[in-house]
């Protein structure tokens, strides 16, 4: 739902935008929020001052190990993903503040641009967003 704004991107093309802003891309507004629990490989904290750093906002190491990127397993690792965020609300704290105020991106370093963490977060966030809005 675009209208709380809740973007995902990849932080190896926000990284290059930002690098080559020549190239015609604009930087979305708002706050960039990277939710990886790893740093991602390559990436420099210099080419992100800026964005907030949320690895607890991001899956278990145990949850992404069982996953491993298996397109059959997304659905079940959206499940327990969603369960793990019910657990840990205040690893939300930051975006939930940052979306209520604006839009937010949501940074993540996964190659599959469909099936990943950073989608299900964009979700959840979005769900929690409308039902405090007096949506659903």
């Amino acid at each position: 739902m675009a209208g709380h704004g809740v973007r995902v991107e990849r932080v190896y093309d926000a990284v290059r935008s930002r690098e080559h802003p020549q190239e015609g891309r604009e930087r979305p507004s708002g706050r960039h929020f990277l939710v990886d629990r790893l740093w991602p490989r390559g990436v420099s904290r210099a080419s992100l001052e800026g964005v907030g750093w949320l690895p607890e906002a991001a899956p278990s190491a145990g949850l992404r190990k069982w996953f491993g990127h298996d397109p059959a397993r997304f659905a079940e690792f959206a499940d327990r993903y969603r369960a793990e965020l019910d657990a840990r609300p205040e690893a939300l704290g930051p975006v939930l503040t940052a979306a209520r105020g604006g839009p937010v991106t949501l940074l993540y370093a996964a190659r599959d641009t469909e099936r990943n963490h950073a989608i299900v977060l964009r979700a959840y966030l979005e769900e929690r967003l409308s039902a405090e809005a007096g949506g659903n």
